[in-house]
């Protein structure tokens, strides 16, 4: 993964190219940043950088043979923990390590991916993925080795923010007192779900969602496409990259979130005054309940922006409102006059305790039918 890869984000490069090329490389680091902004990609190009001595801006000129190891994620010297689940292939105990193919084959084929596209390949269905003792064991295991070049151990932890309290003891251990000449590069999605310990031992580094413009011109460039039909699904994909390649590849339909929401609030508004419709409320909560749970949080974070979105229409700021539903006779403008200050707050209070209890693995369908009930009256309130 090279530098010039990676979208935007230069103020970073900069830093980071200066920190590999001078020697003075932070022993640990977390990269903090949004769903497609870059930071997976960022920690592999810097690996990259300081594994193979490159000595330019570009991560090239350096060890030709290292730099071919990183084009298939192969470095003996690079290692990743990220979050797993059991499969039919691995019914106990998983770790990283477990799924490794998997994992090249990931950062292959979009290395903006998210941690939904991760949980697809999985095939997580209900269970939930994280980051066990075991996967910290098997740091332990590999950074007591010598290097195997040399040079230089990395150590990445994709999605730290999914480690287990009993891995982020053991991680925490190691940041204490780590090991010469080894660097450990965490990343999130959200700095608040680690441990602060954890945090207060890295570097940490912010990374900002990617601008419209920059968007714009890797379709055009990366995809081939026109640049009107880019310069929409940029300002749709709201700075997130992984966002725009699923917007252009149409492969929503595989779960029809704009269906499913539409559906949901039209049988609320209609229960007023219907109890008959609570039975379509109480129907459309069990085939949601059916769902895996990450696909049932991430149905419910999309609810939650289609309702910011409506209120932002409210408040006729049409330049922030980048949703264009397509489910017939359904748009923004229509929902809009039921989203206002009186109701959204708990509203966005409904939904975020409801994601809450499922990430807690309570019962979805009870979880769904309470949201539901509590929408009739919501989406009425004046």
């Amino acid at each position: 993964m090279l530098f010039s890869q990676i979208l935007g984000q230069d103020y970073l490069k900069n830093h980071l190219t200066k920190s590999a090329s001078s020697g003075r490389i932070p022993h640990a680091q977390l990269f903090v940043g949004p769903e497609g902004c870059g930071t997976l990609a960022m920690a592999i190009a810097y690996a990259q950088s300081i594994l193979c001595h490159n000595t330019d801006g570009e991560n090239t000129n350096g060890n030709e043979s290292c730099n071919l190891k990183f084009n298939s994620i192969s470095h003996p010297d690079l290692h990743f923990i990220f979050p797993t689940v059991t499969t039919e292939d691995v019914k106990t105990k998983p770790k990283s390590v477990d799924f490794m193919a998997d994992w090249r084959q990931f950062i292959a084929e979009n290395p903006y991916g998210g941690l939904f596209d991760w949980y697809k390949i999985l095939g997580v269905q209900n269970k939930q993925g994280e980051i066990r003792v075991d996967d910290a064991q098997e740091i332990l295991k590999l950074l007591s080795l010598k290097s195997y070049e040399g040079g230089y151990k990395i150590m990445m932890v994709w999605m730290a923010d999914k480690m287990n309290t009993e891995a982020s003891n053991k991680l925490l251990k190691l940041l204490e007192e780590p090991p010469e000449k080894t660097v450990f590069i965490l990343i999130s999605e959200n700095e608040e779900d680690i441990i602060q310990t954890i945090r207060s031992r890295c570097q940490v580094l912010h990374f900002n969602g990617l601008s419209e413009h920059i968007i714009t011109e890797a379709l055009v460039s990366r995809e081939n496409i026109e640049p009107k039909l880019a310069k929409k699904i940029a300002h749709q994909a709201q700075g997130n990259y992984n966002k725009a390649l699923h917007l252009l590849k149409d492969d929503s339909d595989e779960f029809p979130f704009e269906q499913w929401f539409v559906v949901w609030v039209r049988a609320a508004f209609k229960a007023k005054g219907n109890p008959a419709v609570i039975a379509d409320l109480i129907h459309w909560s069990e085939q949601i309940a059916v769902l895996g749970r990450e696909t049932q949080k991430k149905f419910l974070q999309f609810c939650i922006d289609i309702f910011r979105q409506a209120l932002l229409h409210n408040y006729e700021t049409p330049s922030l409102v980048y949703l264009e539903p397509t489910v017939e006779n359904f748009t923004i403008a229509k929902f809009a006059p039921f989203v206002n200050g009186n109701n959204i707050h708990e509203i966005f209070q409904e939904l975020s305790d409801a994601i809450y209890h499922i990430e807690r693995n309570g019962n979805a369908k009870i979880i769904l039918t309470d949201l539901s009930i509590k929408l009739t009256r919501l989406i009425h309130k004046k």
